[in-house]
């Protein structure tokens, strides 16, 4: 990978930053001698904890703004003046996109709009990445690749497949360097806790430590292509520095089912998942999606992208970090359990 300084680039602008691949970006971009401009919604609650550790950096700059706010990404965008931008935000949990989905269709969807034309009104000789996904081809038979059927199956996925093809037409349109990444699941210990690799490895070692007596899941029998979420960064940054203009797909080519990494979790703790997980309906979504597995070929061959880190690497390094958390939690438990014990009445 070429440094910004080799690109002759200076500043980048990300989306989502304060998620888990716009975290890993900024960490590689900030290696790469980028000044680092992140989005940031403006919420009661503070979610910046996977970017805390760069905060302090000098090139790290933090901006509040949303993607359902034209007038925030035109100030962003003229703020940090940017050669890159990466567009990682959106609502991005399926489930909850059926809750409410005409917020997903507006952030996920007309959001990568905003974004476009806040660049195109400033420099429109930004490059742009638009962070599509897997879900686009929804029912599609595996392995889907950039030339298969799109299908999408939930609004989250409707709103990604609007973003994916504003992205196209304002590069063919405008001539813009608009790219996009349809990156195949990608997970890691920053994923929220309410998806379901996280949702898995967050429950088994709080099983594990006595915290926990079950985990309730919903279809076990889903498929994925489950990679890691520094690899997908690594790809968005290859794609958008490319020679060429181009839309890849980003994945592993494996493909396993919730059950498969129910298995390898519960069995690495020495555990029996039968044990613990219970199925529940309301966990399913109103419209499946069987099996995703991406064929990779085009970035393989094109820009020398591979994966790094396999399946099994990444499910031993999210069960070595929740299992600190739950270590931490249990402590935490013992120790007002003391302080109670040893409170007494003086009066």
């Amino acid at each position: 990978m070429k440094t910004a300084k080799e690109l002759g680039m200076k500043s980048v602008c990300i989306t989502g930053v304060c998620g888990q691949t716009g975290s890993y970006l900024a960490e590689l971009l900030l290696d790469q001698g980028f000044e680092v401009w992140g989005l940031k919604r403006s919420a009661s609650n503070f979610n910046t904890q996977r970017v805390d550790h760069i905060y302090d950096n000098p090139k790290f700059h933090l901006v509040y703004g949303d993607l359902s706010d034209y007038s925030s990404l035109v100030s962003f965008v003229k703020k940090a003046k940017p050669d890159l931008f990466f567009n990682c935000g959106a609502l991005s949990h399926v489930k909850v996109s059926y809750d409410i989905p005409e917020y997903a269709a507006d952030v996920t969807g007309t959001g990568v709009i905003r974004c476009l034309e806040a660049i195109r009104a400033f420099n429109p000789k930004i490059r742009f990445l638009q962070c599509s996904t897997s879900e686009l081809f929804g029912d599609t038979s595996p392995p889907q690749k950039e030339n298969s059927r799109f299908s999408p199956q939930s609004p989250y996925a409707c709103a990604k497949l609007a973003g994916y093809w504003f992205t196209v037409n304002y590069r063919k349109g405008y001539d813009m360097f608009a790219v996009n990444s349809i990156a195949f699941n990608h997970e890691g210990p920053r994923r929220p806790e309410n998806f379901v690799t996280r949702k898995i490895t967050r429950a088994a070692t709080r099983i594990k430590l006595g915290l926990q007596d079950k985990l309730v899941l919903g279809n076990l029998d889903a498929k994925r292509d489950w990679g890691h979420a520094k690899d997908t960064a690594r790809a968005l940054y290859m794609i958008l520095t490319a020679d060429k203009p181009e839309d890849f797909v980003v994945a592993t080519g494996k493909m396993y089912s919730v059950k498969e990494f129910l298995e390898l979790t519960f069995g690495k703790l020495n555990l029996n998942w039968k044990d613990y997980v219970e199925f529940n309906p309301k966990y399913l979504r109103p419209a499946e999606v069987d099996a995703l597995c991406g064929d990779a070929t085009k970035i393989k061959n094109t820009l020398g992208w591979e994966p790094e880190i396999s399946f099994e690497q990444l499910v031993d390094e999210m069960i070595d970090h929740d299992l600190k958390l739950a270590q931490n939690e249990k402590n935490i438990i013992t120790w007002e359990k003391v302080i109670e014990e040893n409170t007494y009445d003086k009066s």
